[in-house]
């Protein structure tokens, strides 16, 4: 038995009404839950209940057991003086306010139907389960239900990424091009680089980057030297040489600190994501538009916005993944699907963001956008492809991110409509 079981039969009332009563035998007529708390204070506000012949409105908390209330030091608590009912599955001990008045008691044992225990149970044996708790049920849930749920997903991940967002914007004194520079940086870095490339990005101060950004050839050298990718003598390379010369320039006159960056790494990445690569790609997107923030701003669609990032790494890179050595000619151009792991990542928070700044709502066109967009490839989303078709677009692919990250691995099930929907059809 846990807590957020007996949340979910208080709220949606999934308990025997009819005869339902205190442990002093006194009848309980439920006019209203009230309104569920999840933060701290009693568990439901503003409750309306019926106790014998008196109404009586107030708050509602529940424990496993009686005692629980004491172990919590609610009797020391004024913000649980206004409790009117203890609703617990064991009633163990008799709970008094603070004015030494006793609080009405409801035991459930006696009140919830077998089927919702075993139900319940059923959800959270994780014996034959590969995946996730409902993986056997969630293919016949209702697919409305469903889809509503996905969309309130989406927008729970998106308010997470503002977050991360307004914290860089208070840090960078509102200037959004630097936010937008430094979440770039960290996308660019992907999973292996993600966070070497951030502390690059926060090691350079902005406005210096600003001032160079119009030239790709130094805008390279400042990000590859502080990634620590400069600085090897035994390098013999025009190009190397060129670039490790700007850099020494660069870092004493604009006193870069990049002690503390990792050094950027190359191992388990695919040469396109090479340090070397996407660095240099950066530099040149910021050398063909240096306000790039105002630039997406005004971009209504993906096709714009597949425009803006159509940059290639520099000539040198058309033969080199690595300085020194030769590889096969080709273009190293940001490629569409990367793109849209940008658009997802960085630029739909930032509109989502900068809309609330201005006070504007962008939300359609932010959807629009999103759903326009493919499904994400990863083992998450292809697991729950195989469960449910309903995963067509980057905006359910997000919604089943946030799904799996924050409900299912944290057996938040009667949190999520999928769960409170299959232990409702067994009562």
């Amino acid at each position: 038995m846990r807590e957020d079981l007996l949340h979910f039969i208080w709220k949606y009332k999934k308990v025997q009404l009819k005869g339902l009563h205190t442990t002093k035998g006194e009848a309980i007529v439920v006019e209203s839950v009230g309104t569920h708390n999840t933060n701290a204070g009693p568990d439901f506000f503003n409750a309306k209940l019926t106790i014998g012949s008196q109404l009586w409105a107030g708050n509602v908390e529940l424990h496993i057991k009686a005692s629980d209330w004491y172990a919590h030091n609610h009797e020391v608590d004024e913000n649980y003086n206004n409790v009117i009912l203890h609703v617990v599955w064991e009633d163990d001990a008799t709970i008094f306010r603070a004015d030494n008045s006793e609080i009405p008691t409801l035991e459930l044992k006696a009140f919830i139907a077998p089927t919702l225990l075993k139900a319940y149970q059923n959800l959270f044996d994780t014996r034959n389960k590969n995946f996730i708790n409902c993986e056997k049920e969630i293919g016949g849930v209702d697919q409305f239900l469903f889809q509503n749920w996905l969309d309130r997903l989406f927008i729970e991940r998106l308010e997470k990424k503002s977050a991360v967002v307004f914290n860089l914007l208070k840090e960078s004194k509102n200037d959004w091009e630097q936010v937008l520079f430094v979440m770039l940086m960290k996308n660019f870095g992907s999973i292996i680089n993600g966070e070497s490339f951030y502390a690059i990005a926060k090691s350079i101060d902005y406005k210096v980057f600003r001032k160079i950004c119009n030239d790709p050839v130094k805008t390279e050298s400042l990000l590859l030297g502080a990634a620590g990718l400069l600085g090897d003598k035994d390098v013999l390379d025009v190009y190397y040489s060129r670039l490790n010369t700007e850099y020494t320039f660069l870092k004493r006159k604009f006193k870069v600190a990049d002690e503390t960056v990792v050094k950027a790494a190359f191992y388990r990445l695919r040469p396109t994501n090479f340090p070397t690569i996407r660095l240099s790609q950066i530099a040149n997107l910021y050398g063909k538009h240096q306000t790039l923030f105002a630039v997406l701003m005004r971009t209504t669609s993906l096709k714009e916005m597949y425009e803006v990032f159509n940059v290639a790494a520099s000539a040198y890179w058309d033969d080199h993944y690595t300085f020194g050595k030769i590889s096969r000619k080709s273009s190293k151009k940001i490629t569409k699907s990367f793109v849209q792991l940008i658009v997802i990542n960085t630029i739909l928070p930032l509109r989502f963001c900068y809309a609330k700044h201005l006070g504007k709502d962008e939300n359609e066109i932010v959807l629009n956008i999103i759903s326009s967009l493919q499904k994400e490839k990863n083992s998450i989303v292809t697991n729950f492809t195989k469960l449910t078709k309903s995963i067509h677009s980057a905006k359910e692919s997000q919604a089943i991110l946030e799904l799996y990250s924050n409900y299912c691995l944290k057996n938040k099930c009667l949190q999520c409509a999928v769960g409170s929907s299959l232990l409702s059809r067994n009562n």
